[in-house]
């Protein structure tokens, strides 16, 4: 009989041995993650120095001299952001869980693993190391490593510091990997067309393999608000979190505890949940029985006092961003609608989050997208590509709306934009493609295309209004000369000049309701 050995392995060794629940399932796959994921933190890093983001990426084909479609690629990445303190470089691209992201206000970023997994998978493909270079305004530093999986540690084969006489400060990292781009190509471009299309401060410069350049130019210089980093809501905590913040407290009392280390909660709130909670707003935190600890929690989830959390901790796009990144990527003209609307704060599970939704459609739409209903979306300004049906805006454009109640058919050319922001994205897997159907979500994202799709409503009566007019006024033109010339006959006069009034009636559908305000003066003129 064998005996069962034990043990414990790192969290780079963890995500080596199961790259695919970070989205590194195949080389396509992996093609596409790893440029998300260092785009991602590129936009992060420039919306942080606010200054509009300038990315550069680059992928070019390693020449192997091998004839299958998975070939080895070098990935090159450059931004302007605010560059990565030397210290923190090694630990920043190769040690995995470690980063900027983990306090509570809105990132791209979530785990802290996306760009390390990046260095991991080509590691792992290739056995090579990576490159950055990084320098948040002074020194320049150059940084050759590789991965220490079993301890989950930088291993640093170069390092070079390099005067900076211009000032410059970015990042730029280059990696080697495996990859299939033939099979993600086109989802790659519509990743960073849907990028600049929620990003439309940015300026994105992507060559890819064969030499092509694909340039996505910015359409404005203004950035959306810097989210801030807040203090957790009582409704959001755990046990766990309870107990750390109760380990770090300086504050002597509970009444004083929750006033400290809870967003929202005033002196009266905390006499009123502690007295619900049945604890002494006199006792010491540091006192507290687990048994206490866990009432306490439970107590959060029942007192219904506290105010909603606060919303400073996020960065919507708002309206007018949204707009000008949607008419930009899809060349919208003035035939084209486009309703843009933005959510008040609401939450879930004691997170706030905020819901944005765009509806266009128009000629331009049916011509680029075809009939039907094409969806776009997005998490923290992040597209997402992938499992379009599992996700809670399919669901709630597709199941939770009657569109004909907004007057569209099976075969209107509609465009649906959904932007969800918030400190917690409810993915339902480290790959961040789609998100999980909680009924607050579910319910603002509902709302919000309804709250669009009312003013394409109005957008399609007028239209059928204006057309119901053309055509009385066609009628009106068919009939007008004969009635002219029947009517002189009789009052045995001359033909009236009716060229005016034909030339009301001839004019096309968009100009219609302009002319039509023109009528009665035409008229009264020619009844002089």
């Amino acid at each position: 009989m064998s005996q069962t050995e034990y043990q414990s392995i790192s969290p780079a060794d963890f995500f080596y041995r199961n790259r695919e629940i970070a989205g590194f399932s195949n080389p396509s796959r992996a093609t596409y993650t790893a440029v998300r994921e260092l785009v991602e933190n590129s936009m992060d890093a420039c919306e942080a120095q606010r200054v509009p983001p300038e990315v550069y990426l680059r992928i070019t084909e390693v020449d192997d001299h091998r004839d299958t479609e998975t070939k080895i690629y070098k990935l090159r990445i450059e931004d302007n952001g605010t560059g990565v303190p030397s210290e923190h470089i090694p630990q920043t691209f190769c040690q995995v869980f470690y980063g900027s992201k983990y306090i509570l206000k809105q990132a791209r970023g979530t785990f802290g693993l996306g760009g390390t997994m990046a260095v991991l998978y080509g590691q792992i493909t290739t056995h090579k190391p990576v490159q950055v270079i990084s320098s948040t305004g002074g020194e320049i530093h150059e940084f050759t490593m590789m991965i220490d999986i079993q301890n989950n540690r930088a291993s640093i084969l170069k390092h070079i510091i390099r005067q900076n006489p211009s000032g410059w400060r970015g990042t730029a990292l280059e990696l080697q990997m495996e990859g299939d781009y033939s099979r993600i190509m086109y989802r790659l471009i519509e990743y960073l067309k849907q990028t600049a299309m929620v990003n439309p401060y940015a300026d994105l410069t992507y060559v890819d393999p064969r030499g092509r350049l694909y340039k996505f130019e910015r359409g404005t210089e203004k950035l959306p608000p810097l989210p801030q980093s807040v203090k957790p809501h009582p409704h959001g905590v755990d046990v766990e979190t309870f107990r750390r913040l109760i380990a770090a407290t300086k504050t002597r009392n509970m009444k004083g505890f929750m006033m400290e280390h809870f967003q929202g909660v005033g002196p009266t709130t905390a006499e009123k949940f502690l007295d619900l909670a049945d604890v002494s707003t006199k006792a010491n935190p540091k006192t507290l029985s687990p048994e206490d600890i866990v009432k306490a929690v439970r107590a959060t989830r029942e007192y219904t006092g506290f105010k909603r959390p606060d919303a400073s901790c996020l960065s919507p796009i708002g309206e007018e961003l949204l707009e000008t990144g949607i008419k930009k990527e899809l060349n919208l003209t003035e035939e084209d609608y486009i309703k843009v609307v933005t959510r008040k704060p609401s939450t879930y599970l004691g997170f706030p989050f905020v819901v944005e939704a765009a509806v266009a459609t128009g000629r331009t739409v049916r011509k680029t997208h075809g009939a039907g209903m094409t969806i776009y979306r997005f998490a923290n300004r992040i597209p997402l590509l992938f499992d379009e049906s599992s996700g809670v805006v399919w669901k709630a454009a597709n199941k939770n709306i009657n569109w004909k109640t907004y007057n569209v058919e099976s075969d209107t050319s509609l465009v649906i934009a959904v932007h969800i922001c918030s400190t917690k994205i409810p993915y339902k897997s480290v790959g961040k493609e789609y998100m999980a159907d909680q009924p607050e979500v579910e319910k603002e994202v509902t709302n919000a295309i309804r709250e669009a799709a009312r003013g394409v409503r109005r957008y399609f009566n007028r239209r059928f209004r204006i057309a119901r007019e053309h055509r009385r006024l066609n009628i009106f033109g068919k009939f007008l000369p004969v009635i002219a010339e029947f009517s002189s006959k009789l009052a045995e006069q001359e033909i009236p000049d009716i060229e005016p009034l034909l030339a009301v009636v001839s004019t096309d559908i968009p100009e219609v309701e302009k002319k039509l305000k023109e009528v009665p003066e035409i008229v009264e003129d020619t009844s002089k």
